[in-house]
């Protein structure tokens, strides 16, 4: 039985990640935040959908330590670590003059060096067993920029870097390493995101929706969490061994024009 962690999982696109590797019958590594009844509720729900185990582990993926340990927890409990996907982030958008350093800070800690540190500690036993399948959840924002996004943009792009040099390092021990680029997804966070804007900016949700939010998109619809996990799936199969290094659009257009 293989054994897939997801950082960032307690909720929007982690969590469906998550959902469905327990639907497969993964063991699953959940990580995030929320309190602490509703994540065993969460832990308890995926644990009930297929025939592997689910744990919850607390990692702050601002601190390395807690990271390895995650990783650790995971191998000693079931033996080994398959797959792995860094997928924790946050926000903040702003001009690049009045953009806080400390919100760069945790920007870049969060979204891109808990990534490297998940892979560090991963690595060594996915080598060891030659097989590892590494699936960032990066963004549109990883090939393309927006304004006042400057610290999600670098973090971004450099997911995908590290993911490019990951997947050379792992070629040769059966270990791929590939990243998910989706545009704007369909989360309880993006629909709380647009009701904010409409009040902000006097306009009804449906003109957030289809004037500034699905912009770019030129299928105008929003990506699914569910179309992100089937992916997420496929690449942690083994008809997907030579795909790697890749960065996989998911946009609906918003990167081809």
């Amino acid at each position: 039985m293989k054994t897939v962690i997801i950082t960032g999982s307690t909720s929007g696109i982690g969590l469906g990640i998550a959902e469905n590797f327990a639907l497969s019958g993964y063991n699953v590594v959940l990580n995030g935040l929320g309190q602490q009844d509703e994540i065993e509720a969460t832990r308890a729900r995926l644990a009930s959908l297929g025939a592997g185990e689910v744990i919850f582990h607390g990692a702050n993926m601002l601190k390395p330590d807690e990271i390895t340990d995650l990783v650790k927890t995971a191998e000693m409990k079931f033996g080994r670590v398959d797959v792995i996907v860094p997928n924790a982030g946050i926000q903040h958008v702003e001009k690049i003059e009045d953009f806080p350093p400390e919100k760069w800070d945790a920007i870049i800690g969060i979204n891109l060096s808990s990534a490297f540190h998940l892979i560090r500690a991963a690595m060594p036993g996915m080598k060891k067993n030659g097989f590892g399948r590494i699936i960032a959840i990066a963004s549109a924002h990883g090939l393309v920029a927006s304004p006042y996004k400057s610290a999600y943009v670098a973090a971004k792009h450099g997911i995908l870097g590290l993911i490019k040099t990951v997947a050379l390092e792992g070629a040769e021990f059966g270990v791929t390493a590939n990243a998910i680029c989706p545009g704007y997804v369909e989360t309880p966070l993006v629909t709380g995101q647009i009701a904010d804007t409409a009040k902000a900016r006097n306009m009804t949700e449906d003109e957030v929706i289809n004037e500034v939010i699905l912009k770019a998109q030129p299928t105008k619809k929003f990506v699914q969490v569910g179309q992100i996990a089937a992916l997420a799936s496929y690449l942690a199969s083994d008809q997907a061994a030579q795909i790697t290094g890749a960065a996989l659009p998911m946009d609906g257009g918003w990167t081809a024009q």
